[in-house]
């Protein structure tokens, strides 16, 4: 066996590694944490899976800010409020203050995404009594919105 057998190996390992995390970001964006986590469940060096990944961002090929702007997008589009949006970027390693600085840049405006998301499932008429007010607040603070955007989408309680 030679020298360059060791060097070799780790030459094709860097590839492999390289090549797994472009056919996942091919895929979708991943956010730094995700793509770490996924490629050392496939059993590359966290050394290596850190030099790949710095590689990648080098490249623009890898981007947070990137990932969590398509992130926030697409959970807009269904319907999600920004406590929800905000609590699972920090699931995928997106700290808080960078989900929130991208979701006040926005400028949305949470009630009304709520009335919509209230209105799409539950039609356009008032709840009648305070149990189905009650059974859509529910619903819209599963969904990710503030107490205030939820009373802003509901209205006052039904006498």
């Amino acid at each position: 066996m030679t020298d360059d057998a060791p060097a070799a190996s780790g030459a094709a390992e860097a590839v492999a590694c390289r090549r797994t995390a472009m056919d996942l970001l091919a895929r979708r964006e991943h956010s730094r944490a995700e793509l770490a986590d996924k490629l050392a469940q496939r059993g590359f060096d966290a050394a290596l899976v850190g030099d790949t990944l710095d590689t990648l961002a080098g490249e623009c090929l890898l981007s947070d800010e990137r990932f969590t702007g398509q992130f926030i997008e697409s959970r807009i589009r269904r319907g999600q409020g920004p406590v929800r949006i905000v609590a699972e970027l920090a699931r995928r390693g997106i700290g808080g203050s960078d989900a929130r600085e991208q979701l006040d840049a926005l400028g949305m405006d949470w009630a009304a995404l709520a009335r919509e998301t209230r209105d799409a499932r539950f039609g356009t008429a008032p709840p009648e009594n305070y149990r189905e007010w009650a059974r859509q607040a529910r619903f819209l603070q599963y969904r990710g919105f503030s107490s205030e955007q939820v009373r802003n989408a509901l209205g006052d309680f039904p006498v």
